[in-house]
């Protein structure tokens, strides 16, 4: 594997900023892992856990205006979107801490055997453990959130594991400022730099995923990159879990009522949501079912002067431009596809968004407009006009999985008369957040979130987002019949650690 140079890059111009660093040799991959696993007993402690998370959130404060400065010169998403994700992922640190600190997330079970039970229970006592060492591949999308200190990396730090992250090419300055302000709070608690590995480049990607000491992995980004990944996971002698967000279409679905009770104000809402951040969510709405009726018209009138009003963007790279300028330009020249905004080349290095539209009979069956059921990344939305609700469920049958599925219903719909819940029930099986009267775009860091859905949404059934999040780097185990003497602190009978538990079919608190 040889070592290439790897270079900070302006979106804004598409020149190399600096070069950061030079992509990691298979030898060094692997230096990255072992230290990485040699951490793991430093991260035994929960109390040292918590600590050092709530320190990393404090030092990545206290970085804040160089390490936004930084990310800005390599994403152009502009100091106050990521001021705002910086403090969203500071937060996630605190959140997990507390987690930790709780301990609810261990899931402790403790039986005492009953020799009067069919058949009988021996003494059993059930908590679960850390996996090992978490590889991360950082997303381009989200720098501070989704990347080096991102919610992969909280959570598997809080589960007790120790993180080796890949760097993604967009921001590497960035994702080396932002490992070495993590290394600097570890270093507050005795924990060593090799808690939190970092290596950049494609082949050491591969390698990463390959490590017969790496045992589990998170990524957030395209299909075809993550399914390469997931393809490795699954193929290694012993097959690892592997936890990746990889594309969401993310349908919305506005019915007659809704659009005649407001369609001008969905339609600006919708104008909102799927501009946000230049088209660069994954949970932008890329596919409406709209109605073919005034109403209907009255809502894409809305959607075209807010669209036509939103100025240009820089995208994440050269490479995503180019992407969604030819991708906007095949769907557009598909046959009954109209562009009543089109979306295209802004300027030299941005893009305009715009938006399309398609009778909706075109997508219930399989051919050419398949494309149209595709993500397509960057500030552009496809309209699907429905004449009846026959229509809708047809479109709806043939989606793929999806992280959101959204429907605007009117007020009496809303109130349960009509058709409102009958829908909810039909979009449940799309996707792993069904959102009513709202917008995708905003992915709440709390703990009764899901941020995941059906392939190819996700790889596994669990959340990248909530703190439920913890649970992808654990694994249960059991003890039967062992000693007091040998049993690990948290399944003592005395409790010495305060934790939560089911004790002989009770729950504790």
């Amino acid at each position: 594997m040889a070592a290439a140079p790897v270079w900070s890059v302006d979106p804004r111009t598409g020149k190399q900023r600096e070069q950061v660093a030079v992509e990691a040799t298979a030898q060094e991959v692997d230096a990255a892992v072992r230290d990485a696993h040699a951490a793991r007993e430093a991260l035994a402690d929960r109390t040292v856990r918590a600590a050092f998370l709530r320190s990393a959130a404090d030092e990545l404060e206290a970085a804040r205006d160089r390490l936004v400065e930084a990310a800005d010169a390599e994403t152009a998403l502009g100091p106050v979107r990521l001021t705002g994700e910086l403090a969203r992922t500071c937060y996630q640190l605190r959140a997990f801490a507390g987690i930790v600190e709780e301990g609810a997330f261990l899931d402790v079970v403790i039986d005492h055997p009953d020799d009067t039970a069919t058949p009988p229970v021996p003494d059993l006592r059930r908590c679960k453990i850390p996996l090992g060492v978490v590889a991360v591949y950082s997303a381009s999308n989200f720098p501070f959130a989704f990347s080096v200190a991102g919610g992969d990396t909280a959570s598997a730090l809080a589960a007790g594991c120790p993180v080796v992250v890949k760097a993604h090419p967009d921001h590497p300055a960035l994702s080396e400022l932002v490992a070495k302000v993590i290394r600097r709070a570890a270093a507050r608690h005795g924990v060593p730099d090799g808690v939190l590995g970092l290596v950049h480049g494609f082949d050491a990607g591969i390698e990463l995923i390959r490590h017969p000491l790496v045992a589990a992995a998170g990524f957030t980004g395209s299909v075809r990159g993550g399914r390469a990944l997931f393809d490795e996971a699954t193929a290694r002698p012993v097959p690892i879990p592997f936890h990746g967000e990889l594309g969401s279409l993310n349908p919305v679905l506005v019915t007659e009522a809704a659009a005649a009770e407001r369609g001008e104000a969905i339609g600006a809402g919708l104008a909102g949501s799927m501009t946000l951040g230049v088209g660069q969510f994954c949970v932008k709405p890329g596919l409406v079912l709209a109605p073919a009726s005034a109403a209907g018209d009255a809502l894409l009138k809305s959607l075209t002067d807010a669209v036509s009003d939103t100025d240009p963007g820089v995208l994440l790279d050269h490479r995503m431009r180019d992407t969604f300028l030819a991708g906007v330009t095949e769907r557009a020249q598909l046959p009954d596809v109209e562009s009543p905004v089109t979306a295209g080349a802004g300027g030299e290095h941005t893009v305009s968004a715009g938006f399309l539209t398609v009778p909706a009979e075109r997508l219930t069956r399989e051919g050419a407009h398949d494309l149209l059921l595709e993500e397509c990344f960057g500030p552009v939305t496809v309209i699907a006009r429905y004449t009846d609700e026959a229509e809708v469920r047809a479109v709806l049958s043939r989606l793929p999985g999806n992280l959101t599925a959204t429907v605007h219903l009117s007020s009496e719909e809303a109130a349960g008369q009509g058709s409102g819940a009958e829908l909810v029930r039909e979009l449940t099986p799309l996707a792993g957040r069904v959102l009513v009267n709202g917008w995708p775009t905003g992915v709440a860091v709390a703990p009764a979130q899901h941020h995941g859905g059906p392939y190819p949404a996700t790889t596994s059934t669990s959340t990248s987002v909530g703190g439920t999040a913890i649970e992808r780097w654990l694994r249960p185990v059991v003890y039967q019949g062992a000693p007091e003497a040998l049993l690990p602190p948290e399944l003592k009978d005395d409790n010495p650690l305060g934790l939560p538990r089911r004790f002989n079919g009770r729950l504790e608190r």
